[in-house]
């Protein structure tokens, strides 16, 4: 049985709750329905914390948009809003390691030429040549009517991630 947009949502925010700080901002920001942030830092260190040898910060931004249908102006907004609000949140600089930004749009229907937008979606930007790390802009649609799930060249972990959350054999009993 084929699932909702709002089940699709509410089971996505529900296994990102653990690893990342959600701000769920509900009808009030349409299309964005949550914002989903998960920072980390490593580093490594002699005798003493004093004493570190490295450094490396890493983050993701997750903005997971809720659009009943996709047409490719819709993706090229939710692109857009995902990249420059993305952008503001990074926090570059010499721990900096890799920045992801990552928009996920659940959708009912979509539109082939979205789908061909979103495959053919490419953005990569470094920082001072690598030396403060870069960023790599993750996309992906969930298609509710059709089970699909579609992404682009970077996005491929995000999309098996999405499949094993959304269509594993233990999660297809809930929504019978």
């Amino acid at each position: 049985m084929r699932q909702t947009r709002k089940n699709i949502i509410e089971l996505l925010l529900k296994s990102y709750e653990a690893y990342y700080n959600i701000t769920d901002y509900g009808t009030k920001q349409i299309p964005l329905r949550a914002l989903c942030e998960y920072y980390e830092h490593a580093e490594k260190y002699m005798v003493s914390r004093k004493v570190s040898l490295w450094s490396a910060d890493s983050e993701e931004f997750i903005f997971l948009f809720d659009i009943p249908h996709l047409s490719p102006e819709a993706f090229e907004q939710c692109k857009t809003m995902a990249y420059e609000e993305g952008m503001k949140l990074l926090h570059i600089g010499p721990g900096h390691m890799y920045s992801y930004i990552t928009p996920i749009v659940v959708c009912d229907t979509c539109d082939e030429e979205a789908v061909k937008a979103l495959k053919k979606c490419h953005i990569y930007k470094s920082f001072r040549f690598s030396l403060h790390g870069w960023m790599d802009f993750h996309a992906a649609a969930v298609i509710g009517d059709s089970d699909r799930i579609e992404s682009n060249r970077a996005g491929r972990p995000t999309a098996k991630i999405l499949k094993k959350v959304l269509y594993s054999k233990k999660r297809k009993g809930e929504f019978v």
